[in-house]
């Protein structure tokens, strides 16, 4: 083990872009950053002129569009500028828009395999909701998905080849496509995130 990156800006959800690019949600620098020559360089600041609360999770699709949550978590209720915890979407030519802002908590997301689902948690209400995704990145026929069980908050989740959605929310709850639970991975402590192996 080796420290990849100090300070990381309170980095939280991490991932590649399709040129394995390092991508990172910064709590504390409010902005989603990419790495660029072995620094990182801002990617999202700012939605219509005003700054981010604290972006969350990041996952970017095949075709490089990014997409990002952006929950208060990271800053006080005096810093805000946006009066919503909204959903994110960076084009591959870099503009920002918004997908959705009726969430209360948005923190995880991630696509179904064949990324025409995405799937989002809302920790306050303690459920993920589904959404199908347009070539653009719209969102539309939002639905919960899961309710979280033992009264789980769900944070990072991640989807397996076969559609199964594992949420770390107390435990990681494993759901089936469909929405049914599957199962619980026990953890010795409450787990955040999840990531997959090379071999799966």
């Amino acid at each position: 083990l080796s420290v990849y990156r100090e300070p990381s800006g309170q980095s939280n959800g991490l991932t590649f872009d399709e040129e394995m690019r390092f991508i990172a949600c910064e709590h504390e620098n409010r902005r989603v950053s990419r790495e660029m020559a072995g620094a990182p360089l801002p990617i999202a600041t700012h939605f219509e002129g005003k700054r981010l609360n604290s972006p969350n999770d990041v996952v970017v699709r095949a075709d490089g569009r990014v997409f990002f949550t952006d929950p208060p978590y990271g800053i006080r209720k005096e810093q805000r500028e946006l009066p919503f915890n909204g959903v994110f979407t960076i084009a591959p030519q870099g503009s920002i828009a918004l997908l959705i802002d009726d969430f209360d908590r948005p923190n995880g997301l991630a696509f179904s395999p064949d990324e025409r689902t995405l799937y989002i948690a809302d920790t306050a209400k303690m459920h993920v909701r589904a959404f199908d995704v347009d070539a653009h990145g719209a969102l539309t026929d939002g639905r919960v998905f899961a309710e979280m069980r033992e009264g789980g908050h769900p944070d990072g989740m991640k989807v397996d080849r076969e559609g199964r959605v594992y949420v770390c929310a107390g435990t990681v709850q494993v759901f089936a496509p469909d929405g049914r639970p599957l199962g619980v991975i026990d953890c010795p402590q409450s787990p955040a995130n999840c990531a997959w192996g090379g071999d799966g």
